[in-house]
C-alpha cells in the first residue's frame, strides 16, 4: 500500500500558527499570574523574592501565613467574608424574586407601555454601575440607610440585565402552547407561573443568579462608600489589607504589617466562595447560556 501524504497549504499552515501563537499568548498573560498566586502563599516573604517564582514552598509556611491572616485585627478577614456572604445572599434572593416574574411578564403578556419598558431596561443596562453610585448614595442617605446593610443590599438587588435575560429565555425557549394548556385546564396565572414556567426556567434562573452573585461579590466602589470599616465586605477589606503591605504603602505607620504571601492568601480566600459556586452550578450555567439559541 502506498501511503498518501497530506500536504498543508501555506495559508492553512499560517492560520494554524497564528491560532497557536494567540493561544500561547493568552495562556502566558492570564495563566502565569494565576499559577504565581496559587504558589505565593506556600512561601515566606524572603522565599517569594529569593526563589524561582513558580517553585513550591512548604505546607508549614501555608499554615503560618494562614495563622497570620487569621490573627490580623482579631480575625477581621472572616468578618468581611461573612459580610459579603450576607449582602450578596440577601440581594440574590431579592433579585430572583423581582427579576424572574418581571421577565416572565414582559415575555408572556401584552400591555400598554411594554415596548417602552423594554427599551428603558436595555438603556439602564448600558449605564456603568459606578455612574450610579452618587445618586444611589444620595437616595440611601435620604432614607437614612447609609451605614446599614440595606444600603448595599438594595442597590445590589437592582439587576436589569437579569430581567432582560429572563425575558429572552421565556420568549425563545418556553412554549406558549404548554402554558395555554395549563390555563385551559383551569390553572390560575399564578399557578401557571409557579408550576409550569418556573421549573422550565431553572437554567436561566441559575444563570441570572450566578451573574448577580459574581457581580455583587466583586463590587468594590458601592460597598466602599456605603459600609466602611468592619461592616465592609471582603473586596473592600482587601484594599485595607493592601494598605498594610509595606511594598505597596511604604509610608504606612501601622503597627501590624502584612507580607505579600499573606496578601496572596487573602486574595484566594476572597475568590474561593465564587469558585465553589461555579464548580457546583456549571451544568446549569451552560444550559442557561445555550437555552436561548433555539426559537419556538
Amino acid at each position: 500500500m502506498n501511503a498518501t501524504k497530506r500536504t498543508v497549504s501555506p495559508a492553512r499552515f499560517l492560520g494554524r500558527s497564528l491560532v497557536t501563537v494567540i493561544i500561547l499568548f493568552f495562556a502566558v498573560v492570564f495563566g502565569l499570574p494565576i499559577i504565581w498566586l496559587l504558589l505565593a502563599p506556600t512561601k515566606s516573604s524572603t522565599e517569594l523574592t529569593g526563589q524561582p517564582p513558580f517553585s513550591f514552598g512548604s505546607f508549614a509556611t501555608i499554615a503560618d501565613n494562614w495563622a497570620r491572616l487569621s490573627e490580623f485585627q482579631n480575625g477581621v478577614i472572616w468578618q468581611w467574608t461573612a459580610n459579603a456572604a450576607l449582602y450578596t445572599g440577601v440581594a440574590l434572593v431579592l433579585t430572583l424574586v423581582a427579576t424572574v416574574p418581571a421577565g416572565y411578564a414582559l415575555a408572556m403578556t401584552k400591555f400598554r407601555g411594554r415596548g417602552v419598558l423594554l427599551i428603558v431596561t436595555l438603556v439602564v443596562m448600558l449605564i456603568p454601575n459606578t455612574a450610579l453610585v452618587l445618586p444611589v448614595f444620595l437616595e440611601m442617605s435620604a432614607l437614612k440607610l447609609v451605614g446599614t446593610p440595606w444600603a448595599v443590599i438594595l442597590p445590589f438587588s437592582f439587576f436589569p440585565f437579569g430581567v432582560y435575560l429572563t425575558y429572552i429565555y421565556f420568549t425563545t425557549s418556553v412554549s406558549k402552547d404548554l402554558l395555554n394548556a395549563a390555563r385551559i385546564d383551569g390553572a390560575s396565572e399564578l399557578r401557571v407561573f409557579t408550576s409550569v414556567a418556573l421549573p422550565l426556567a431553572t437554567p436561566v434562573i441559575a444563570l441570572v443568579g450566578f451573574f448577580n452573585l459574581v457581580g455583587n461579590w466583586n463590587n468594590y466602589f458601592l460597598p466602599f462608600v456605603m459600609e466602611p470599616g468592619r461592616k465592609a465586605p471582603i473586596q473592600v477589606g482587601l484594599a485595607e489589607l493592601l494598605s498594610n503591605v509595606p511594598l505597596f504603602n511604604p509610608t504606612s505607620a501601622a503597627s501590624v504589617t502584612l507580607d505579600l504571601p499573606v496578601m496572596a492568601l487573602a486574595t484566594l480566600v476572597s475568590v474561593a466562595p465564587i469558585l465553589i459556586v461555579f464548580l457546583f452550578s456549571q451544568r446549569f450555567l451552560v444550559e442557561g447560556m445555550t437555552a436561548g439559541g433555539t426559537k419556538e
